[in-house]
């Protein structure tokens, strides 16, 4: 399995950016794919998650009504759209596969299976 981030970068506050989380060698079509971030000296923290089989999205309360995830099934793409940024949306975006968490709390780091490298989002 391999997940590949793109579309970081750094932006001014107020700003926005698009995540992609691309998957390869995994199968797509049912599963739970999630984004966490991680700012230096912090720990990784959820931020959202989209169910690939009937579109549930879940978010964090610091990016409700900021953010927006959605995915692109043929492309078995995952994407966060990132608004209104602000200085403490700077962090690594890691994009997550292979939930093992079902009835539990999507934002819990050990509930997840794969891991992207990752992608720095800087607001300032």
């Amino acid at each position: 399995v391999q997940l590949v981030e793109s579309g970081g970068g750094s932006v001014q506050a107020g700003g926005s950016l698009r995540l992609s989380c691309e998957a390869s060698r995994y199968t797509y079509s049912s599963d739970l794919m999630g984004w966490f971030r991680q700012a230096p000296g912090k720990e990784r923290e959820g931020v959202a998650a989209f169910q690939t089989d009937n579109g549930h999205t879940y978010y964090a309360d610091a990016v409700k009504g900021r953010f927006t995830v959605s995915q692109d099934k043929a492309k078995s793409t995952v994407y966060l759209q990132m608004n209104s940024l602000k200085p403490e949306d700077t962090a690594m975006y890691y994009c997550a596969a292979g939930y093992m968490g079902w009835g539990l709390r999507w934002d819990s780091v050990s509930h997840w299976r794969y891991w992207g490298q990752g992608t720095q989002v800087t607001v300032s």
